[in-house]
């Protein structure tokens, strides 16, 4: 199956990353490679890393983005500081993280990321470690109940997991399709309206799985971290758990002095590290979430690190 996926923001995204013809710029989830051809075709003598822990990304991407100044890595973006590092750079002026699950592992079924295809139930990005069937079948009640609760923010998060443990004694729950039905006889009917009732846990067992949001905590520092002065760093969320802790991390980028508001002076020394690329995050245009439902829930923030930030 080609590895097709319509990439999200695409014109607002090179935008904000302000791409200099000679700069170093890195793509931590290269998925299909849309975002990353657009900033590679915008270089002459600086380079593009493109990264994905997805090794049918990794392939696509490298077919796609043969010609252009690009290398090509198949790693987790919270590794990239130490993949510059093999290639003796240490600095990037700007970074791009697209935290969408690409359409290529949603449409296809054996992936098992999608409620709406029978499938084993997989959801590893990386092909590899735990995968939502272990998950499922060996988590014990309150494991599963704080997965969906914390990560799928689904307020019937104890009647899915105790259904789950309970069916899952006379045989395992093997399939994407089982387990979304499974979903669905747990919840009061009128819940049922509110879109599919398994998006939600979907949504949690495939963070659960690939460790996304420990993976984005550490990729952000280190990406901003990475910066060159004025570099950017651009991250385009799907869903509010992500959207959140951009929002945070970026609010403590561009916080300067800490010390209690009774001190005449300043003791900390602190001063803001970046400012914010646009006050609010930026939302797809009515024609892109006509042509592209699934963009309906991005959204992009940008940062740019101050002058006197040194790598």
């Amino acid at each position: 199956m080609e590895f097709k996926h319509r990439s999200v923001l695409l014109e607002e995204t090179v935008s904000a990353l302000h791409i200099r013809p000679d700069g170093i710029y890195i793509d931590g989830t290269a998925g299909g490679a849309g975002h990353s051809a657009e900033i590679a075709k915008r270089l002459t003598t600086g380079r593009l890393f493109a990264l994905d822990r997805d090794p049918d990304a990794v392939q696509t991407a490298t077919e796609r983005l043969r010609g252009y100044p690009a290398t090509v890595v198949q790693s987790n973006f919270d590794r990239m500081d130490e993949v510059l590092a093999e290639f003796g750079i240490h600095g990037a002026d700007g970074i791009l993280l697209d935290l969408g699950v690409s359409s290529y592992q949603l449409d296809q079924a054996e992936r098992g990321f999608s409620y709406h295809k029978d499938a084993p139930l997989d959801m590893r990005m990386s092909k590899e470690g735990v995968s939502a069937y272990d998950i499922v079948n060996g988590y014990e009640r309150q494991q599963l109940t704080d997965i969906f609760r914390r990560y799928g923010e689904e307020k019937f998060a104890f009647q899915i997991a105790d259904r789950i443990v309970r069916e899952r004694q006379s045989a395992p729950i093997a399939t994407t399709v089982q387990l979304a039905e499974l979903i669905a006889s747990a919840v009061p009917a009128a819940a049922r309206r509110d879109g599919h009732p398994a998006r939600k846990c979907f949504q949690a067992l495939r963070i659960a799985v690939n460790g996304e949001l420990d993976s984005l905590s550490a990729a952000l520092d280190k990406a901003f971290d990475l910066l060159n002065p004025n570099g950017v760093l651009a991250v385009i969320t799907f869903h509010s758990l992500e959207d959140r802790m951009v929002k945070q991390r970026f609010k403590e980028f561009c916080t300067g002095c800490i010390c209690p508001p009774d001190l005449p002076v300043c003791v900390c020394g602190r001063t803001p590290r970046g400012r914010l690329a646009f006050r609010k995050s930026v939302e797809p245009s009515e024609q892109e979430k006509q042509e592209n439902p699934r963009s309906r829930s991005a959204r992009l923030r940008a940062i740019m690190k101050n002058e006197g930030e040194q790598i």
